[in-house]
């Protein structure tokens, strides 16, 4: 490959060995593809330098492309095989591994304009949509008719469909509803030479061949471009009920979840903050919290009809069983909804409090205590200050380190203690990213992970699809 150097992948600050593959490139799209904008500016180029993952790396892109058919991106994807030129898809930006940071000298293939909701097909209970289109107006859309779109990423009201699919984006639902690849039913797909393939459809049932739908679908553009997705909606639910329960300790908040699920309950929320946490919101949301407990469980029911208050009774005994010491319910929607709203901006209201590095490991749902256990320990250990919430209801929690701004060692107690926190998870059986991806940020914990025998498939498929490896290279693998 011309225009791009192995080394980037390394190194995502190194210097493409040419510029002139790029310049090549760039002049035939504006000859050939006059309907694609095209960003060379720096200033312009420096907005598309990062994602949500800042203290991380990353390269100046060498141009960005804003795409607005899937012609478009056909036809970005045959000339940068043609020059040689790597290429990082990227959406809104909102990602937590670093997969669509710039990559020197590359160009960044920016999918938001390509935010058009094509159809919702009431009938079969599923909606076709461009990568560019917001969760929530997704939602929105669906919700006007009657219909509820599952996949709910905390980052909901910002991030788009594609960087879902990108990362296979879980969120506050994926206990009851999954995440994004269980509403997936068909993609289309820009293949790196610049064929694009369909796969799947509107048909709930479908073994025709291999499952390269969810081959795609996580794959954080290393496998080609999603332009067009027919995702699963569902009957909108009926109002939730919402119940908040408050701990002594941590482990008793585990217990409850444990408790939870041995007693075959599956709420739509169950989402844990760990006293940090609930001290940080509280300070900016002035909820009433009970700032001295060290654990709080919010739990939320969706089932229909009486279902929903059974359910959060049945919650609220479990918690009392483990030792909640104080359970408050909403008192309406609006109560509840300020409540969902506050977790979702967990991680902002923790922001206020210094430099924040947020993590995402995961663990088979009854090992949550003793994840919960090995977070505090290995943070105790380091002297760092480490505030945790998540969605317990599913394994997945996010631990995350608070430093003041100017600590010269953030960036190495960081590396030390997320890779204790990670030897931790994987010991308890569980993962190193539930729902952020391996991007950028985790590589290295892939074959340890998976192991080597398992990268080395992932390795032959980047191959087949990308034999060129020029997309998003260094990501994933």
């Amino acid at each position: 490959m011309r225009g791009y150097d192995a080394t980037m992948a390394t190194s995502p600050i190194a210097v493409p060995a040419d510029p002139a593959p790029l310049a090549a490139l760039l002049e035939a799209a504006r000859a050939e593809l006059p309907g694609v904008r095209l960003l060379t500016d720096e200033v312009d180029r420096e907005s598309y330098r990062r994602d949500e993952t800042a203290y991380l790396d990353a390269g100046l892109p060498g141009a960005v492309a804003l795409p607005g058919t899937t012609a478009d991106v056909a036809g970005l994807l045959r000339l940068a095989s043609r020059h040689g030129v790597a290429v990082v898809p990227r959406g809104a930006g909102t990602g937590l591994s670093g997969g669509a940071a710039g990559i020197e000298g590359a160009l960044t293939i920016a999918l938001t304009r390509m935010d058009r909701i094509l159809e919702i097909d009431r009938a079969n209970l599923c909606v076709v949509t461009q990568p560019g289109v917001i969760n929530a107006t997704l939602k929105a859309a669906a919700a006007a008719e009657g219909l509820f779109y599952a996949p709910d990423p905390a980052s909901y009201e910002t991030c788009s469909i594609g960087g879902n699919l990108g990362t296979n984006a879980g969120g506050l639902c994926c206990v009851k509803y999954g995440q994004t690849r269980d509403a997936v039913l068909g993609l289309e797909v820009v293949l790196a030479d610049g064929t694009v393939i369909r796969t799947g459809g509107r048909n709930v049932k479908d073994v025709a061949g291999y499952s390269l739908t969810h081959l795609f679908v996580g794959s954080q553009g290393t496998l080609g471009i999603i332009t067009e997705a027919t995702l699963r909606l569902r009957p909108a639910p009926g109002p939730r009920s919402t119940l908040l329960a408050f701990f002594a300790d941590l482990d008793a908040a585990g217990e409850a979840v444990a408790g939870m699920t041995a007693a075959g309950l599956v709420p739509v929320t169950l989402e844990l903050l760990d006293r940090e946490t609930i001290a940080a919101v509280e300070d900016w949301h002035h909820l009433g919290l009970d700032t001295t407990a060290e654990a709080m469980l919010m739990v939320e029911s969706d089932a229909p009809g009486a279902g929903a208050a059974d359910e959060i009774t049945r919650a609220e005994a479990a918690c009392i069983a483990a030792g909640s010491h104080a359970v408050v319910r909403a008192a309406d929607p609006q109560e509840a909804d300020w409540l969902r709203q506050a977790r979702r901006l967990a991680l902002r209201a923790l922001e206020r409090q210094g430099t924040v590095r947020l993590e995402d490991v995961g663990v088979p749902r009854a090992a949550v205590p003793a994840l919960l256990r090995a977070i505090a320990r290995i943070a105790a250990a380091h002297g760092v200050r480490c505030a945790t919430f998540g969605h317990a209801g599913d394994g997945n929690l996010h631990p995350n380190l608070i430093f003041a701004p100017d600590d010269p060692a953030a960036a190495e107690l960081t590396h030390r203690v997320r890779d204790e926190i990670f030897r931790a998870a994987l010991d308890l059986g569980g993962t190193v990213t539930a729902e952020h991806g391996i991007g950028a940020a985790r590589r290295e914990w892939l074959p340890i992970q998976r192991g080597d025998a398992a990268v080395a498939v992932m390795r032959s498929i980047k191959a087949a699809l990308d034999p060129l490896g020029i997309l998003n290279p260094g990501r994933v693998l």
